[in-house]
């Protein structure tokens, strides 16, 4: 609750700078909302693996591994990457946001691709070392995934690696708007197959299930979650008038 208080206070700051930045124009606006997102990506590494150690690793109780912060930190920021591109395209589709271009959808399929290899790294260095040390207290978590969990545990693995890196590898398919928006939603369709294999095992063991409650909690955060970012942007210009590298932004091209 703490952390979520925080990136909170961090959220509406910037937002609110964002705003005066419009109003009265100058670089002050500017200068504090990059200090303070400094300040942030600070407080935001070093608590995100705390928050997945409390949380999620904390239900297997006698199971431990270092790199499951940095794990679950990769999780989140590839799945807030699909997040804007879809955001951005749904948005650009609609009649907002006209100004972005095929170059800026390349740049987001760049990273979507660069950081989906790097969660598949972190997975796949917690895996090798767990698997090849082969110590019972430690091979235990990836015991009951792979036999009580085997469809999840590949369909991970499919959703999350193989679909962004096949199908961004191409140039055309980053600046294209239907083929990034369709990789954007099977990533985060895919990150939530990875939190329910990670979550799932530890609670329930063997006796999980797939059905209208899982789907109906995902959508009902789904919903939740656009209204209030939906919201929010109607209140505000969709372009900051008045940021320094707005005209860069602008006829940014690649």
């Amino acid at each position: 609750v703490i952390f979520l208080g925080v990136y909170s206070i961090f959220a509406v700051l910037l937002a609110r700078l964002s705003v005066n930045e419009d109003l009265a124009g100058g670089l002050n606006s500017y200068r504090k909302s990059f200090k303070y997102s400094c300040i942030f990506l600070v407080i935001y590494g070093f608590t995100t693996p705390i928050f997945a150690f409390d949380t999620v690793m904390s239900l297997e109780a006698h199971w431990f591994s270092t790199m499951f912060g940095w794990y679950n930190f990769a999780a989140m920021w590839v799945s807030s990457l699909a997040i804007i591109a879809i955001m951005l395209i749904l948005l650009k589709r609609a009649g907002y946001m006209t100004w972005v271009n095929n170059s800026h959808l390349h740049n987001l399929g760049q990273f979507i691709f660069g950081f989906s290899i790097f969660w598949t790294y972190v997975w796949f260095a917690q895996f090798m070392l767990i698997y090849y040390a082969n110590i019972p207290e430690e091979t235990v978590y990836f015991y009951k995934r792979f036999e009580l969990y085997k469809f999840w545990f590949f369909l991970n693995l499919i959703l999350n690696f193989l679909t962004p890196v096949l199908l961004l590898m191409d140039r055309d398919n980053k600046r294209s708007e239907t083929k990034l928006l369709i990789v954007s939603i099977i990533v985060l369709c895919g990150h939530w197959v990875d939190y329910y294999q990670m979550i799932m095992p530890g609670t329930v063991e063997a006796h999980n299930g797939f059905g209208i409650l899982e789907v109906g909690i995902a959508l009902g955060f789904v919903g939740l979650f656009t209204f209030t970012v939906l919201r929010t942007l109607s209140k505000n210009a969709l372009a900051p008038k008045n940021h320094p590298f707005l005209q860069e932004s602008l006829h940014h091209h690649i």
